[in-house]
């Protein structure tokens, strides 16, 4: 019961988290910069500031798809953001060049956050069929809920490293999008505001995460007790 309270009050808070994100960047798409920079103006300046020359801004489809690539250098830029000149795009563009700064100059939670991708692409993908399995053996295999567990921590650990990466990104976006005039006064606060609520959605899921973990590892210590 405990369980389904937690999980229940974690989709509800992510799904309120997720409604407002999408809601605020609906209304900042509608506000022009004052410069009339697209993201992938906004993008490019950024790269080259910072002296980042080996990096391609290029469009994916999608809506909220950006994201950095570091596998092959690339700023990839939902088409949304990637023709606008809104302050919601200019605030997501810097924050995916944050990201290519943060690899420029080895940024730590990166590098340990890049590490782990290939374990957490592994336990993603069974670690669902473990655990279950190791739930429905708990009595007479526990060792395979154990392992379960051990995998679905590596996950959380994930999402918990992810954290410093996206904030230290988006601080890194906000004070070059100040410092090169990209936003003023009248716009700053709204693209803080919008990478501030990008933020949240990171952080409820990595409570979420721990939230479940905690009950994993509750019923295989209640079970053997």
């Amino acid at each position: 019961m405990m369980y389904w309270i937690i999980f229940i009050g974690f989709a509800l808070l992510s799904w309120i988290v997720s409604y407002r994100l999408k809601n605020k960047f609906e209304r900042y798409s509608k506000v022009p910069l004052p410069n009339g920079m697209t993201g992938k103006d906004v993008a490019e300046k950024m790269l080259h500031d910072n002296g980042i020359y080996d990096v391609k801004v290029i469009s994916t489809p999608g809506h909220l798809t950006d994201h950095y690539n570091p596998a092959n250098q690339t700023v990839n830029l939902s088409e949304s953001v990637y023709y606008s000149n809104s302050v919601a795009a200019a605030a997501v563009a810097a924050h995916e060049c944050g990201h290519a700064v943060q690899h420029a100059t080895a940024y730590a939670p990166l590098k340990m956050r890049s590490a782990l991708v290939p374990v957490v692409s592994f336990s993603s993908n069974i670690m669902m069929w473990v655990i279950l399995a190791g739930m429905l053996m708990i009595n007479t295999f526990p060792q395979l809920l154990l392992f379960g567990i051990i995998l679905f921590a590596s996950t959380t650990v994930f999402s918990f490293i992810t954290l410093p990466v996206e904030i230290d990104a988006s601080k890194r976006a906000l004070v070059w999008l100040s410092n090169a005039g990209i936003t003023n006064v009248s716009t700053h606060d709204k693209a803080e505001d919008a990478l501030r609520s990008a933020a949240y959605t990171y952080v409820v899921a990595a409570l979420g995460s721990l939230a479940t973990l905690l009950y994993y590892i509750m019923i295989y210590m209640g079970r053997r007790n």
